[in-house]
Parts: C-alpha cells; sequence; structure tokens
C-alpha cells in the first residue's frame, strides 16, 4: 500500500493513458452511433480537460489523496473513531464517496447556479469518451472542494482515496465511451455497474432523461433512489444529444465553452418536446 501512495501521480496518469488509449480503439472498432470519429469538438473536449488540470495544481496545494494522507496520519475522522480493519474500512469509504459523488450530480441538475456549470459537460452534441473530461473548470474547482470537505469529515485511509479516484476517472472514460456492448452483456452489468447506454440515456435532449441515471460507478443508488431509466424514449441511433438550447457550432468553441455559465438561458420544462 505504502508503494501506491508513493507512486500515486506516475500510477493515476498511466492508468488513465491506458484506459483512455484502450477505449478509444474500443469506440472505432465497435461503435454505437458513430460519435467517436474525431472532430473539433473532441479537441474542445481535450483542451478543457488540460485546462481543469492545470487549475487544479493552481488552486489547492493539496489535492484529495495528500489531504487523506494527514488527516489519517493525525487520526482525524470518522473512520478514525470506528477503527474499523482495513479490508472493511477501505471498501466502505470507496462506497461512501461514490454515494456522495451520486448526490453531488444530482445537486447539479438540480440547483440553478450549479446547472449553469454543469450544462457545459451536457453541451456535447455528441457522446463519446471525451465527453467524460469535458467539465467547466469551475465545476471542477467545486468538485474538489467538495471531496477535500469529505475527506476531512471522514477520514479515510490513503488508499481508499486513491482507488476512488482512479475510480472515479475510469468511470468517467468508460460510461461515456461510444462503444456498443452486447446486449446480454449490457443488462447482466446494469445490475451492479454503470455501462455507456444505461448513460447515455443521461445525456439526452429531453429532460425527464437528462434527470435520471447519475450514477458513477454503481447503478445501485439510481435504483435506490428512483432516477434509474431503463431505455430511451427514442432509439439509441435516433436520440438526439446535448442540449436544445446549445446546438450552434459556435456554441461548441472553447471560449463559449468557458463562458458558457455566464449566459442566460432557461432550462426547457419537462413538458418541452425536444428538437426534432
Amino acid at each position: 500500500m505504502d508503494w501506491m501512495l508513493q507512486h500515486e501521480p506516475a500510477l493515476r496518469l498511466s492508468v488513465f493513458a491506458l484506459l483512455l488509449a484502450l477505449l478509444l480503439l474500443a469506440q472505432r472498432a465497435w461503435p454505437a452511433r458513430g460519435d467517436g470519429q474525431w472532430a473539433a469538438r473532441q479537441s474542445t473536449n481535450a483542451a478543457l480537460a488540460v485546462i481543469d488540470t492545470l487549475m487544479l495544481r493552481v488552486l489547492f496545494p493539496m489535492l484529495a489523496v495528500g489531504l487523506a494522507v494527514v488527516i489519517h496520519g493525525q487520526n482525524g475522522g470518522l473512520f478514525a473513531r470506528l477503527d474499523w480493519p482495513l479490508w472493511l474500512s477501505i471498501p466502505a469509504a470507496v462506497l461512501i464517496l461514490d454515494l456522495a459523488i451520486y448526490w453531488q450530480h444530482r445537486w447539479m441538475h438540480a440547483i440553478p447556479w450549479l446547472w449553469r456549470l454543469h450544462r457545459v459537460h451536457h453541451a456535447d452534441t455528441g457522446f463519446d469518451v471525451t465527453t467524460g473530461v469535458r467539465f467547466h473548470p469551475l465545476e471542477i474547482a467545486l468538485s474538489m472542494g467538495y471531496k477535500l470537505g469529505l475527506i476531512w469529515m471522514l477520514g479515510p485511509h490513503p488508499v481508499a482515496v486513491l482507488v476512488f479516484e482512479m475510480l472515479l476517472a475510469a468511470g468517467a472514460l468508460f460510461t461515456h465511451t461510444d462503444v456498443a456492448l452486447p446486449r446480454s452483456l449490457d443488462r447482466r452489468l446494469r445490475w451492479l455497474f454503470v455501462t455507456p447506454s444505461m448513460h447515455r440515456i443521461h445525456h439526452s435532449s429531453w429532460q425527464p432523461e437528462t434527470d435520471s441515471n447519475y450514477g458513477f460507478h454503481l447503478s445501485l443508488w439510481d435504483r435506490l433512489f428512483m432516477s434509474y431509466r431503463s431505455e430511451p424514449r427514442d432509439d439509441e441511433r435516433r436520440m438526439i444529444i446535448g442540449l436544445k438550447e446549445f446546438r450552434r457550432p459556435e456554441d461548441q468553441r472553447l471560449t463559449a465553452l468557458l463562458l458558457n455559465p455566464f449566459r442566460s438561458s432557461k432550462r426547457p420544462s419537462k413538458d418541452t418536446p425536444r428538437d426534432a
């Protein structure tokens, strides 16, 4: 475990880069819709990811794993009081953090000023692995602050935080991949995990579908909290991805995405028909 923490940056980067490469190949080989064909939007998504990474390094002198090392070393937080063995405390911490991210995602949709930030992610008119790294820098900063607050309160083992951070990045990539899994495999996986076809519904332009399937890793939370939607209203290949109010090519430029939260745009009601 000490080795994992000592080599955290290299380990996380290696896992992320390897998985990204594999998923890029997978969506070329077994496309669900064809959104994975390289286009300008993917370059913009990648540019946002670079800006987000640099911004985190500037704003936060200590990120999630580093804070976990400090808090755990001081015997702070809830888990220090529980004094559970590692085989129990690490999975429990990962599960609690996953639940917390599920609720963060729901709040991003429910609270208007948070939606302004999160809609940059949903304004993507395609759905592929690069959508998984397309987030406004302010949303990334808020998300990191939220995670740091959770770590301060919980005091989880640093390895639990490292595992969760890698799972979070892997889940963001996998669930946005434009890959067609066999239907039988997808159904089986969905009993436990979020699959790309399940999360694609969440990126529909129709609000009742946008406001469903919030989970990152486990489908359990959507089933438990009544936000699970098993199938889209339209066929997956005909489903309109994105937001109807941000469909022009100029809306997808990097500068437009960075300024998007400061533009006025009211969310359509749940009864508003989606665009044809």
